[in-house]
């Protein structure tokens, strides 16, 4: 079984119709996106005019230094933030017309965040952190749940560790579980921020090929790194400074975090 497998398992009938219309192959399209952050003092410029296509299957690596505009550009992509102004198409929906309500369903079920501290809920075992996003989109039973979470965890190496607690796991580790749990609703998009920040570079390279993976199969995978042997692993690098994107370029794909 694939690691990445879209609609594979989850039920999809009964979605309401925002979430399933008008899907096209740009799976992520920015229209002259603008972000402004007023302090109250002054206004910041976040984002300037950005445009910017994504289609499925991309996998895509965001870099620039302290900010650059990528983490701004990351919290809308992940609909936990909205532009000032401009567009923000993703599977096909505007999410500027989105109440918060359905934003955060969309997040649930269109977005698995990889986070570089992890995230993972203390004193809870990976097998219930994994199971944790299918619980709260209420679609499957609680042995499907559980069978779903523990395929995940087996195809990420962990089918041995689902009782342990992410204090009893190695970085490396909790970083393959935080994966497993971004698959875990089948979402079309994978966002990963600084997803080897806090790890050794052996650990790196073991993420860096399970998201190879993941690309291979056909997902769509979305990471921020600052770090160039992490981005060689991508096919396409975006580098942003002062809110703009300054390149745009095809990438081999392949690296040794030597």
């Amino acid at each position: 079984m694939k690691l990445w497998n879209p609609g594979g398992f989850l039920k999809k009938k009964g979605l309401p119709a925002y979430m399933t219309e008008n899907l096209t192959e740009e799976l992520i399209r920015l229209e002259n996106l603008v972000k402004i952050y007023d302090t109250g003092a002054i206004k910041v410029l976040g984002l300037k005019k950005i445009n910017l296509t994504i289609r499925r299957g991309e996998f895509v690596a965001i870099m620039g230094q302290s900010g650059s505009g990528k983490s701004t550009l990351m919290n809308i992509l992940g609909c936990l933030d909205r532009p000032t102004m401009g567009h923000y198409y993703l599977d096909g929906m505007d999410t500027a017309s989105l109440t918060p309500n359905q934003l955060s369903e969309v997040r649930n079920r269109k977005i698995g965040f990889v986070f570089q501290s992890f995230n993972l809920i203390p004193r809870t075992s990976a097998l219930r952190n994994v199971e944790l996003p299918m619980t709260y989109a209420h679609q499957l039973s609680k042995k499907e749940r559980r069978d779903r979470a523990m395929m995940l965890l087996e195809r990420v190496g962990l089918g041995e560790r689902y009782l342990h607690m992410p204090n009893e796991l190695s970085g490396g580790q909790r970083q393959r579980v935080a994966i497993a749990r971004a698959l875990s609703n089948e979402p079309p998009l994978i966002l990963a921020d600084e997803p080897t920040g806090n790890l050794d570079t052996a650990s790196s390279v073991e993420i860096m090929e399970l998201f190879s993976k993941l690309h291979e199969e056909g997902a769509t995978v979305v990471l921020v790194t600052h770090e160039e042997d992490i981005a060689a692993f991508t096919q396409r690098i975006i580098r942003f400074r002062d809110g703009q994107i300054i390149s745009d370029e095809r990438n081999g794909g392949k690296s040794t975090c030597s």
